[in-house]
């Protein structure tokens, strides 16, 4: 299977020793999952993107420290491909800023967060049928560090997560696009990572040290990914 990525940062100077690249995380989340995926990276910020689109495979529009509603030419590039990738019916799949901007592209709206920067492992409710075949007890628990949010759902859109602190953490476009503002290829490992270098209060990185007691469903959110292909 071939799993498409879509390089939207490549956190240059920010990843530790034990993580060659980026999208290494995304290579160890898969390939716990899915038998033999193959790999393509697309580095978006130098205009590479995928040319030919196929409907048997995966479109992954990763995260970022850019915010999706920002007048910057590679992310307006991001948002026509994400159009043009809905069109074609490909099986898209947005993780944290890849989440808002295909809110943003497809009729959503994305904006800062009130609530400040959500960074640990967080809870959400699931509100959508759909969802509980891979989230059976009705609750979604995954790795966040984000700032921004989508606070207005594309048209067609259906809510899958919510939380008090983030109202839409998950959703879905009919059967080709899966959305989720949290991380599922982040590894415990990372997260800790992340907090002890974030520019954050002392308060905060101990809440956010705090909440990884939670146990991530990464892999269940990731075997919902590869099910869009088969379905």
């Amino acid at each position: 299977m071939r799993i498409n990525i879509l390089v939207c940062d490549w956190f240059e100077g920010l990843l530790p020793g034990f993580i060659p690249t980026f999208p290494h995380l995304f290579y160890q989340l898969f390939d716990s999952v899915c038998p033999q995926p193959s790999y393509q990276l697309f580095d978006v910020q130098k205009g590479a993107f995928p040319d030919d689109l196929k409907q048997d495979e995966l479109y992954i529009v990763a995260g970022s420290r850019a915010g999706a509603y920002e007048d910057i030419p590679w992310v307006k590039a991001v948002l026509e491909f994400i159009r043009r990738g809905y069109n074609g019916n490909i099986k898209m799949i947005g993780i944290c800023f890849g989440h808002q901007a295909i809110a943003q592209a497809l009729g959503g709206k994305v904006e800062p967060s009130p609530k400040g920067w959500g960074s640990g492992a967080r809870r959400s409710e699931i509100v959508h049928p759909k969802a509980l075949q891979f989230f059976p007890d009705g609750e979604l628990c995954l790795y966040y560090n984000h700032n921004d949010r989508v606070v207005t759902l594309p048209p067609m859109a259906e809510q899958i997560a919510t939380s008090g602190f983030c109202e839409n953490e998950a959703f879905v476009i009919g059967h080709n696009i899966l959305c989720f503002q949290g991380h599922p290829e982040y590894t415990e490992a990372y997260m800790k990572h992340v907090i002890d270098t974030a520019e954050a209060p002392q308060n905060i990185k101990e809440k956010s040290t705090e909440s990884l007691k939670e146990k991530p469903m990464n892999e269940e959110a990731a075997k919902w990914m590869i099910h869009l292909v088969h379905h």
